[in-house]
């Protein structure tokens, strides 16, 4: 039987991934169950690749209780329909990744086997014509979903655009009020028990020793605990996914305010986008293969849409997983659990995944083996799905420039993407996932955004006669192009509804 005593928790490291973890543990759990503290020092910096999420962000958000508008107006938050993709099947083209659905099913038959049939029988129609996400952010326009399942401005979700350090100071103050225990201090040896093997202490420069009896290794990519203690192998991705560096810059707050991350395909990489209340976020992710780092640099500062407010920062990282993010009495998140480049916004969702992972499966003062083995299963998938999903990006172009995307068409790819991408191009099946990350649409918008075509459809929708097949097409897709123009415009409705205090927003116009 499992002690009644409550579990001491250490979390060394803050930043994004260290107080999503800490905020998560005191609001999942209870002072008899677990005493929650985190160590960080003001001295080592943060990472911070991104400032854009996905919908699951909302998830967690209500599971610690945060209330939308005062977190966005604290993190000068802005909303997020989807991704723009310029460039990435071949120059020239562009395409969407919406936070929702393209048309809604018809006779039983998913949406896009009826849009793939009428395309073979020499229907023309643009996939993005109908999906309401799409639509609404082409126009710059945001409100909240419809909470009617039957109404056409029901078939789409949202997620933020943030400034990743102002949220981590806003979870530092939500935890914090909770309970958590915070320690200003810089790690100088971790004390292993000599007999179990299991992380028992850990000693800051001031000479304090901190035991614990379970820790969560949140110092990034050097994986203190997870890494330089206890030797968890990290399983590299490199080959698939060369890029291994960015450059990171702000810049004036466009005119253009977009409910959507750009991201816009370079030669040696690509080039993301994202706006927020008081300025943008841009980035130059990139393969030191295929570039130099001065010339990525100034391929970034040439692409702004508004004067830099900064030097440009670099960030350097490989891209991979460690084999078992849980290993003895240490659960990793954040980088120094894995890292998957920032293409679709999956770093926060990461560390998520891992912080409810470890409530499910919550560890007595003895750790049993099946936790550990379950706990490592599910983020073992989570990192191979979102691994496949961002591979299919750089393997399906038909590019002519740039070595870097000759070398992600002609590689090996994994087997599962592989499989995935065989279904889909004989008779448009698509991965459809009840749990986790990517789900149907995302899979659709991508394949079909990159130029993957299916052959064949789904025969149910042969049930359906074609005609009434166009026509139900045919009014959803003037459904959407009658609603959209009724919205208000991001820039309007982010104003109304969590605007930033005014003396900031002067400050930076």
């Amino acid at each position: 039987m499992e002690t009644s005593a409550p579990l001491d928790i250490v979390i060394v490291g803050g930043g994004t991934a260290g107080w999503m973890v800490g905020t998560a543990l005191v609001s999942g759990l209870r002072p008899h169950q677990a005493r929650v503290r985190l160590v960080e020092s003001d001295e080592i910096a943060t990472v911070g690749v991104g400032e854009a999420t996905i919908p699951a962000m909302r998830d967690y958000n209500r599971f610690v209780g945060i209330d939308e508008v005062e977190m966005m107006r604290e993190t000068n938050g802005t909303f997020k329909l989807g991704i723009e993709f310029l460039d990435w099947g071949f120059k020239g083209s562009s395409y969407h990744h919406p936070f929702g659905v393209h048309g809604a099913a018809i006779g039983g038959a998913g949406f896009h086997h009826h849009w793939n049939r009428a395309r073979l029988a020499g229907h023309d129609f643009d996939i993005e014509q109908f999906s309401y996400a799409i639509a609404a952010a082409r126009d710059d326009r945001f409100e909240f979903p419809n909470p009617d399942p039957d109404k056409i401005d029901s078939t789409y979700s949202y997620a933020y655009h943030f400034d990743a350090s102002l949220y981590a100071k806003y979870l530092r103050k939500v935890a914090e009020g909770r309970g958590l225990k915070r320690t200003e201090g810089k790690v100088v040896d971790v004390t292993r028990d000599p007999l179990s093997g299991d992380v028992a202490s850990i000693t800051l420069a001031s000479g304090e020793v901190i035991r614990g009896d379970f820790f969560v290794d949140c110092t990034g990519f050097r994986g203190l605990l997870i890494g330089q203690t206890l030797n968890s192998p990290f399983e590299e991705w490199t080959d698939w996914l060369p890029c291994d560096r960015a450059w990171a810059v702000p810049c004036a707050r466009a005119d253009r305010f977009t409910p959507f991350t750009r991201s816009t395909a370079r030669e040696a990489g690509w080039q993301w986008r994202i706006p927020l209340q008081h300025r943008t976020g841009n980035g130059y992710v990139y393969s030191s293969r295929y570039i130099s780092d001065d010339e990525a640099a100034a391929t970034l500062m040439a692409n702004l849409d508004g004067e830099a407010l900064a030097e440009p920062r670099q960030i350097r990282f490989k891209a991979g997983r460690r084999t078992a993010s849980w290993t003895r009495n240490v659960m990793a998140a954040g980088l120094a659990s894995g890292f998957l480049e920032p293409l679709e916004s999956t770093s926060i969702y990461l560390v998520q995944i891992a912080v409810m992972n470890l409530l499910k499966l919550f560890p007595g003062k003895r750790v049993e083996p099946a936790l550990v083995e379950e706990f490592n299963r599910r983020v073992d998938m989570e990192y191979d799905r979102v691994r496949d999903f961002l591979i299919l990006h750089y393997h399906a172009n038909t590019r002519t420039d740039g070595a870097l995307w000759k070398h992600c068409r002609e590689m090996e790819i994994p087997e599962s993407l592989k499989h995935k991408l065989e279904l889909f191009r004989h008779r448009g099946v698509a991965p459809n996932y009840h749990d986790g990350l990517f789900a149907l649409p995302s899979w659709i918008s991508v394949l079909l955004g990159q130029g993957v075509l299916p052959g064949g459809y789904d025969r149910m929708v042969d049930n359906v006669p074609l005609s009434q097949a166009l026509a139900e097409m045919e009014r959803q897709r003037s459904a959407i192009t009658r609603r959209v123009p009724s919205m208000p415009t991001h820039a309007d409705f982010v104003a109304s509804h969590c605007a930033i205090p005014r003396p900031i927003a002067e400050a930076v116009a």
